[in-house]
């Protein structure tokens, strides 16, 4: 299948602003394809930014079939585009889909959308420092009916859109509070999926936490409420004496982060050791507290790396590194964005140029 291209007039595309905030000013275009089982996928198309029409009884509406992605194209130092690592995106949402029991999309055909969309929207790549363009790959099941089941049609579309620091603080500290009564995911259920019900679930406990002053949720497990698995938009690491780098390991509740991987991966090159543990949450904390712990960073996509300077647990708060930034969270995303950027040697082979 081919994808066709139907751009805007060049006297009717917007400009990217020179001001914009995550996820809310989208560019001139789109990807398109739907699916239903009798055509399989068709359709495939780069088109203007529209809306999207659905029947009300859609199932996405009202039993959450759906699946997304976030990755983001980068303005390198030579004026050209670079994707991180788009080929796991690719495979990571087909993953998500077969756990939702939506059908896979062909791996070659989505990363071929993403360049399409990138390439003809190339002028909304910004160019500020730390900025980038934010692309979200979604499907969604569109059969018009009631009745849990899977849906036999579906929606798969990409939109993209300028993107500065996740954090309006920038790479700086930020607070986080440890779930004490609310769980996010189990084993065997969605946790590994990058489903929006799993995020939806977070809403709650998210918003509690910012009435006191907290940036996000700390998820414990949910069978015993004692072990770490991921923060609600990142997953979490920590820095023991300055050298050694310690994440949960993966346990089915958790998302397989692309920049966890790339963190695993580059760390060791670099100077760091790394181990994927079981990370009981009160020996964390005593750790925090007489030192062995030297910093804690969150990491994603949207955020890269986000030093965490506070965690608040039952009542008590925990200072890590004098909620300042450490020098391993700070080495990490230098090096992380200088990849990205084209500042850094790609030593991985991770970028991929528009």
């Amino acid at each position: 299948m081919t994808i066709e291209i139907k751009p805007l007039p060049v006297d009717e595309r917007k400009t990217c602003p020179k001001e914009f905030s995550f996820g809310v000013t989208f560019s001139d275009h789109m990807f398109t394809q739907n699916f239903d089982e009798n055509k399989g996928w068709h359709d495939a198309m780069v088109s203007p930014y529209h809306a999207i029409s659905l029947d009300p009884s859609a199932a996405v509406f009202h039993y959450s079939q759906e699946i997304f992605e976030g990755l983001k194209a980068y303005r390198n130092i030579n004026g050209g585009i670079n994707l991180f690592r788009p080929e796991e995106n690719v495979k990571r949402f087909n993953r998500s889909a077969k756990r939702m029991v939506m059908p896979e999309v062909d791996e070659s055909l989505h990363l071929a959308a993403i360049k399409s969309l990138v390439k003809l929207d190339q002028e909304w790549v910004p160019d500020q420092e730390g900025a980038s363009l934010y692309i979200r790959p979604t499907m969604i099941a569109t059969s018009p009916k009631l009745g849990l089941g899977a849906s036999s049609q579906y929606s798969h579309f990409i939109i993209a859109g300028p993107a500065g620091s996740y954090f309006k603080g920038g790479l700086t500290p930020i607070s986080v509070f440890v779930a004490d009564e609310y769980r996010r995911a189990v084993k065997g259920g969605v946790g590994e999926a990058k489903t929006g019900g799993n995020y939806a679930a977070s809403l709650f406990a998210s918003e509690e936490v910012s009435k006191l002053g907290y940036s996000q949720v700390l998820w414990l497990d949910a069978v015993e409420g004692r072990y770490i698995e991921e923060v609600g938009a990142m997953n979490i690491c920590f820095v023991y004496e300055g050298k050694k780098i310690v994440t949960p390991m993966l346990s089915g509740s958790i998302l397989p982060g692309i920049t966890r991987d790339s963190i695993l991966k580059l760390a060791p090159s670099i100077g760091y050791e790394v181990s994927e543990q079981k990370l009981d949450i009160e020996e964390v904390l005593a750790d925090i507290d007489n030192g062995k712990i030297t910093e804690v960073f969150g990491c994603g996509t949207a955020a890269v790396i986000s030093p965490v300077g506070k965690l608040g647990f039952k009542g008590n708060e925990h200072i890590i590194n004098d909620n300042q930034t450490g020098p391993v969270s700070k080495h990490l995303y230098d090096e992380l964005t200088g990849i990205q950027y084209g500042t850094r040697e790609d030593k991985f082979g991770w970028i991929v140029q528009v």
